[in-house]
């Protein structure tokens, strides 16, 4: 049943009004509930690109906030890949001191509106909260995600942001490629030390997958404007349709232009086929190109798109994992009649978040469990008439811990589709590679780096996010970015004690 943001925020009012006078004691803390977070009522949003989740009511993030049990030892910090000090911004939320709280959460992160929308806090910092050890649900530990994206909103909507301090000019220059989170925060650490910063982004917007991978009604785009904005004011140039590698090399950026170092976040964006017969049939899409003419060409605004969309009623979407969740919900939200989910193993083993899975299941996306695609079919003209199907059971683990799907013999299916999306993972863009001597690759092609420093194997070359993981969270790229300019700024220090 769906509960509005008023009934929601006096749930919350009413658990502050018994601790108006005196803190709540720890088994008192752990007996709050956790709050719910406000969304679009499912009938209402899937028929347009607002964003789902409204966010917490102040009332809300300050009862949510009051659950954090401030333990000594911060277990939560350990799952926080830039090792933000959660606790101490929460225990500001708690008592309404909200840009405080966004100051402190600033001081290891510049986009805490954008974390706190897509990351995966249940796998990352929730995970090790002990008040969700103490209830024996993750699913009950304080929702870390949610009060930072109220305190970075409040933040912004009110104007209490601080541009990071830039230290004096060093002289020194460095050439950040793609302009992807792990970027962002290479950029922002790079320029804080007073170097001169170009940030180099092969699209006509900048924020890489930010812009072009998570749809509107997850992340608005705004807030990612609002955040390079924030770069900008920092003195981080960006220069936009400027493809590294074919515009110019890493080569001739270290060379004729004069960057003293460079820092590759290009991403992974080459997307995987299932090699299957049918895939080259037209309705055929990689995730990557359907999302891309949603989220950055705006393809769902009919009469003013850059580029049309395919007309689908019955639409397949390959895989489990958040990029399947967002294509499956773009696909209803641009007309399609139904959208399926196929997945070769349960629900249980779907890499996407359970919310994602949540509100796409609401929005009345179907999903196929225990089945593979052998084969896409088409039509006399070419065009997708449907997929051939195989069930599938439980094996044993694979490399990642999850139960291999084993096809049942004899179990062939086909089912009507005009429309198939593959959403099973991309390989890291192989562009730089091809185009820089120097640079070495493992087996999947993305770049081998030092794990301290991410330094590749040509010296003054560094790189982060899904170029080096093959596939990051938001906050596992920003973690390598901060990571790698870290080691920057100490090896452009060195370069300009020696050039002096």
């Amino acid at each position: 049943m769906h509960v509005s943001s008023e009934e929601l925020d006096k749930l919350a009012g009413d658990i502050l009004g018994r601790f108006e006078n005196a803190a709540p004691s720890p088994k008192e803390r752990a007996q709050i509930p956790a709050q719910e977070m406000p969304a679009q009522d499912p009938v209402e949003r899937v028929r347009n690109m607002r964003e789902v989740a409204l966010g917490y009511t102040p009332s809300q993030v300050r009862a949510e906030s009051l659950r954090c049990l401030q333990c000594r030892n911060k277990p939560c910090i350990q799952g926080c890949p830039v090792s933000i000090d959660i606790p101490a911004f929460i225990a500001e939320a708690a008592k309404g001191n909200f840009a405080r709280a966004a100051e402190i959460i600033n001081e290891s992160s510049l986009l805490p509106a954008i974390c706190g929308r897509v990351c995966p806090q249940e796998n990352q910092c929730q995970k090790y909260c002990t008040l969700g050890k103490m209830l024996k649900d993750i699913d009950k530990s304080v929702a870390i995600g949610r009060i930072e994206r109220f305190v970075a909103d409040y933040a912004r909507e009110n104007r209490c942001e601080k541009v990071p301090h830039v230290a004096a000019e060093t002289g020194m220059r460095a050439a950040v490629v793609g302009s992807g989170p792990a970027s962002i925060s290479a950029a922002a650490d790079l320029r804080r030390e007073g170097h001169g910063v170009v940030m180099f982004e092969a699209l006509h917007k900048a924020g890489g997958v930010l812009v072009y991978g998570i749809p509107e009604f997850r992340l608005p785009k705004a807030i990612v404007r609002h955040e390079l904005d924030n770069l900008k004011a920092m003195g981080v140039q960006i220069r936009l349709n400027f493809l590294v590698g074919k515009t110019r090399r890493i080569s001739d950026l270290m060379g004729k232009d004069g960057f003293d170092a460079v820092f590759v976040g290009s991403g992974a964006g080459l997307p995987k086929f299932l090699n299957i017969p049918g895939e080259n049939h037209v309705g055929v899409f990689s995730a990557n190109e359907y999302l891309t003419r949603s989220n950055l060409m705006k393809a769902y605004d009919i009469g003013a798109a850059r580029t049309p969309m395919f007309a689908s009623r019955r639409v397949a979407v390959f895989g489990g994992g958040n990029v399947a969740m967002d294509s499956a919900r773009t696909a209803k939200r641009l007309g399609a009649g139904t959208v399926t989910v196929i997945y070769r193993r349960t629900g249980a083993e779907m890499p996407a978040r359970k919310e994602e899975v949540a509100h796409a299941g609401e929005e009345g996306v179907e999903f196929m469990f225990l089945h593979a695609p052998l084969e896409i079919t088409a039509d006399d003209r070419g065009r997708v008439s449907g997929v051939k199907l195989i069930e599938c059971r439980l094996g044993e683990p694979d490399a990642s811990g999850r139960r291999s799907p084993v096809e049942i013999p004899g179990s062939e299916k086909h089912c009507a589709y005009d429309t198939v999306i593959v959403a099973i993972g991309n390989a890291s863009n192989p562009l730089i590679k091809a185009t820089t001597e120097g640079i070495d690759v493992n087996r999947h092609g993305n770049f081998i780096v030092n794990e301290e420093t991410c330094e590749t194997t040509l010296p003054g070359v560094y790189a982060g996010g899904d170029i080096v993981l093959g596939a990051a969270t938001v906050i596992q790229a920003m973690g390598q970015g901060r990571k790698a300019a870290k080691a920057m700024n100490a090896y452009l220090a060195a370069k300009r004690q020696v050039r002096a």
